[in-house]
C-alpha cells in the first residue's frame, strides 16, 4: 500500500517513527507532508529572521524516518542550551537554514537532508512559501501567528470560528498533490487540531487532493483537548472541525474513519492535565456512527507520565485497517 500521513508536531513524528517499520512488507511507499506554519521557539526565530519556511516539524518527521536513529539523528535533534544565539535552537533547523540558503530551495535543504539520514519514506513540507495562521474568534477579534492564536484561546474568551493562511493563495509541491492522489491510504493526525493537522488543509492543492483522491481517508483523533484550541471538544466535535475545512460544511464528511482512544489516564496524571485545563476527548463513537463514520475505538494510551497515544497501539491499530482494506479490495 501506498501511505500518506498529514500533519505536524509530535503527533505526527510518533506516528511516522512507528509506521516505517511496516516499510516495505505491508507499505509500499510512506509519504509524509507536514505544516509549516509554525512560528515558535527556535522555529520562529528563523522563520523571522532568514525568511524561510518553518523547519521545527520537518525536522521531527526526518529523524522519526531515519533508518537508524543513530548518533547522526542524535545531532540533528541537538538543542543548544547555551551560547549567544545559539541557545534554544536546534542544530537541524539550524543544519535545514543554511542548506536552503545555500541552495536557494527549502524543498531541495530537505531533500538532501532526508537523503543523508537514509530516512524510510518522504517528507514534503506542504508550502515552500512563508505562511502564517490566522483565526478569527466568536468574539470578533482576529489573531495571526500559531504561538498567538494559542494564547489568545487560553484566555477562555472566544473560541475558533474561522481559520485561513496569509497569504492564501500558497502553492503545494507538485509532488505532494501526486502523493495524495496516488494513495491508498491517507492518515490525518494526530496532532493539535487547529495547529498541526488543519494548517495543511488550508492550502487548496492539498485540500482538494484530499477530498479527489480515491484513497480510504482515516482520522486518529488526540487522547487529550489541547487547552486554547480545542476546549471542551469531542471526537465528533473533532470531525465536524476538519469536514467545515475541506468540504465546506460541517456534517458532510470526506473521511471514512476515525481511531479513537477509549482509555483514561491514570489519577495521578489525569489530575496534573487537569491542572493544565486539558481532559479526555470524549469518545462519543455513537455520534461518529451515526455521521456514517466507521470508528476503531480501542486503548491506545501509552503507559508513563504522559497522556499520549502508544505508538505500538497505535501502529497495531493502523495495521489492522490495512489489512481490512486488502480484505475488501478498497482503494487498492
Amino acid at each position: 500500500m501506498k501511505v500518506v500521513a498529514i500533519g505536524g508536531g509530535t503527533g505526527l513524528s510518533t506516528l511516522l517513527r512507528g509506521l516505517k517499520q511496516f516499510v516495505p512488507d505491508y507499505i509500499q511507499s510512506l509519504t509524509a507532508i507536514v505544516t509549516v506554519s509554525d512560528n515558535g521557539g527556535s522555529t520562529g526565530i528563523l522563520r523571522k529572521e532568514m525568511n524561510i519556511p518553518a523547519p521545527g516539524d520537518v525536522r521531527n518527521c526526518i529523524t522519526a524516518l531515519a533508518e537508524d536513529e543513530d548518533i547522526l539523528t542524535q545531532v540533528m535533534q541537538y538543542r543548544f542550551t547555551e551560547g549567544e544565539g545559539l541557545k534554544g535552537h536546534s542544530f537541524g533547523n539550524l543544519f535545514l537554514t543554511v542548506l536552503t540558503k545555500i541552495t536557494g530551495n527549502f524543498l531541495t535543504a530537505v531533500e538532501i537532508t532526508s537523503k543523508i539520514l537514509k530516512i524510510k519514506g518522504k517528507i514534503i513540507p506542504s508550502t515552500d512559501s512563508l505562511v502564517n495562521l490566522v483565526a478569527e474568534f466568536t468574539d470578533g477579534k482576529v489573531i495571526k501567528g500559531e504561538v498567538e492564536i494559542t494564547e489568545y484561546g487560553r484566555k477562555l474568551v472566544a473560541k475558533i470560528k474561522r481559520i485561513w493562511l496569509e497569504p492564501e493563495n500558497v502553492k503545494a509541491p507538485q509532488e505532494a498533490v501526486e502523493a495524495i492522489m496516488e494513495a491508498d491510504l491517507i492518515i490525518l493526525g494526530p496532532g493539535s487540531l487547529f495547529t498541526s493537522v488543519i494548517p495543511n488543509l488550508l492550502i487548496k492543492d492539498i485540500r482538494e487532493a484530499v477530498l479527489n483522491s480515491p484513497a480510504y481517508k482515516v482520522y486518529v483523533c488526540n487522547v487529550m483537548t489541547q487547552f486554547g484550541e480545542t476546549d471542551n471538544f469531542t471526537a465528533s466535535d473533532h470531525v465536524k472541525a476538519l469536514n467545515k475545512v475541506v468540504t465546506g460544511d460541517e456534517n458532510k464528511n470526506f473521511i471514512n474513519a476515525v481511531i479513537l482512544n477509549t482509555t483514561i489516564p491514570p489519577d495521578d496524571v489525569l489530575k496534573r492535565y487537569l491542572k493544565e485545563n486539558s481532559e479526555p476527548v470524549v469518545a462519543d463513537a455513537g455520534n461518529l456512527s451515526r455521521m456514517g463514520l466507521t470508528v476503531y475505538a480501542k486503548d491506545l494510551l501509552e503507559e508513563g507520565n504522559y497522556a499520549r497515544h502508544s505508538p505500538t497501539k497505535l501502529n497495531k491499530t493502523i495495521l489492522e485497517i490495512i489489512e481490512n482494506l486488502k480484505v475488501k479490495n478498497v482503494s487498492v
